[in-house]
């Protein structure tokens, strides 16, 4: 009687009662499937416009451009494939990463990460709010601050509610707005694609330092993704395959990066997209303009309700010992606030955005330590040993695992010094040619990791 209570709590318009806990093999359920469209709607995001055309503005033609889209798509079959471990644990990433970096260890990325996440809802927020202010005005009504409040305040209801519902109830919204954002932005492609300029260029070509940059720009977006992947895959059968586990998630993400990309660089070789909504607008029919910026909002809304939901998730890897219902309030009341501040009293948000950038030179490093880590033990862990502190095995010395955290700060070292962003460049980009180095990070951590832990890590097996 009492097991039969416990089972079914993930279900669409309840709340979640889970939070980082392991999920029981009883309460799993779905299918690989459901990952297409996690991953498909949550990158329906006009973010990716915005990088195809950045990557256009770095020098490169159209041609050079897609092919930086498309090999930026092809990361989420890395992002995918690290979902298996939320497969085999049934817990969220940032507990899984304290098998690569210790229980201690692991907290400084964990609070960073929280940073990053609340940044990119922030950023998210702002934008669609934005979005649907232009879209009073363009509807008849007076905008201004009262329009302006209204927006946020709908913005933020909109990715607070499915947010707090938890894991079912994203699944949910993130499907059925996927259908909606899709056909919209189907659209969209229809009426940029056929204006495009295939054409090289003038001038000279973009050298090592366009190059880069661009590829900077296009992966950024999927590494930002590689503390979450578990949290949406922890409640799948254990029987979930591989294969299908990462195929349906880099599909979905793939498909949606790549198209809204591939806009992007196709409207930057007709327009100026220093203003990228306006520029797009103005590729548009008049009677789609109101459309296109609602598709601009639910791009927003879908991608910030997955940074949101992991948020309060990480909060409760970090200590906050509340459940993950009550802790995502901290994550949205914070939103809230950063989002006030960037809409009515003064624009930080390129400030923020460039922070957030630079926090690539800490996550690429902490994605090749953590992809590491997994490979070397085909995903599998000691699931408690994840949960019991200084009483399990990834204690290690003091709560940290030297040769993570080693191979953390050698990548760290090797990003810093070969980054090139607004707030920092570092000492080797000038030498290089103005190239930016900073996402060969990873593979600096990863192979460092390697190196020192390739006949002392191996995957969990557990006692006959």
């Amino acid at each position: 009687m009492g097991q039969q209570e416990t089972i079914d709590v993930d279900e669409v318009f309840r709340v979640e009662t889970h939070g980082i806990d392991p999920i029981p093999d009883a309460e799993r359920h779905g299918s690989a499937k459901d990952l297409f469209w996690l991953w498909f709607g949550s990158n329906l995001t006009f973010t990716y416009v915005i990088n195809g055309a950045l990557a256009v503005a770095f020098g490169l033609s159209f041609w050079q451009a897609t092919a930086v889209v498309v090999i930026g798509g092809l990361s989420f079959f890395a992002i995918s494939a690290a979902g298996l471990s939320g497969i085999r644990t049934g817990t969220a990433t940032l507990v899984i990463s304290r098998a690569a970096f210790g229980v201690r260890g692991n907290f400084p990325a964990g609070v960073l990460n929280w940073v990053v996440s609340i940044g990119y809802t922030i950023v998210n927020t702002v934008v669609g709010t934005l979005a649907l202010e232009v879209f009073f005005a363009e509807i008849g009504w007076q905008s201004g601050t009262a329009g302006r409040a209204v927006a946020l305040l709908t913005t933020l209801a909109l990715t607070f509610a499915v947010a707090m519902w938890g894991h079912a109830t994203v699944q949910f919204a993130e499907r059925w707005m996927a259908y909606v954002l899709a056909a919209g932005f189907g659209v969209l492609l229809l009426f940029v694609l056929p204006g495009t300029d295939t054409a090289a260029p003038a001038g000279a070509a973009p050298g090592l330092s366009g190059w880069s940059l661009a590829f900077v720009v296009m992966l950024a977006g999927p590494f930002s993704y590689l503390p979450m992947p578990a949290d949406y895959t922890r409640y799948l059968p254990r029987t979930t395959s591989l294969k299908s586990l990462t195929w349906m998630g880099a599909l979905g993400g793939f498909l949606s990066s790549v198209a809204l990309g591939i806009a992007g660089v196709a409207a930057a070789t007709q327009t100026d997209m220093t203003d990228a909504v306006a520029g797009a607008e103005s590729l548009l029919p008049g009677w789609f303009q109101p459309l296109f910026l609602a598709l601009v909002l639910g791009g927003s809304v879908t991608n910030s309700i997955i940074t949101l939901y992991s948020s309060s998730l990480n909060l409760q890897v970090l200590g906050i010992p509340w459940s993950r219902a009550r802790a995502i309030v901290i994550s949205a009341a914070v939103t809230a606030l950063g989002s006030l501040a960037a809409l009515f009293f003064t624009d930080f948000t390129t400030s923020l955005l460039s922070f957030l950038s630079l926090l690539i030179i800490v996550f690429a490093p902490w994605g090749g330590v953590f992809l590491a880590d997994m490979l070397l033990r085909r995903c599998h862990y000691d699931a408690d040993a994840l949960h019991t502190g200084s009483m399990g095995a990834y204690w290690y010395r003091s709560g940290y695992h030297p040769a993570g955290i080693t191979a953390l700060l050698t990548g760290m070292t090797f990003a810093a010094l070969t980054c090139d962003s607004e707030l920092w460049t570092g000492p080797l980009v000038a030498p290089l040619g103005g190239a930016d180095l900073t996402l060969l990070g990873a593979a600096v951590s990863g192979l460092t990791y390697w190196a020192l832990t390739r006949r002392r890590v191996a995957a969990y097996a557990p006692a006959a």
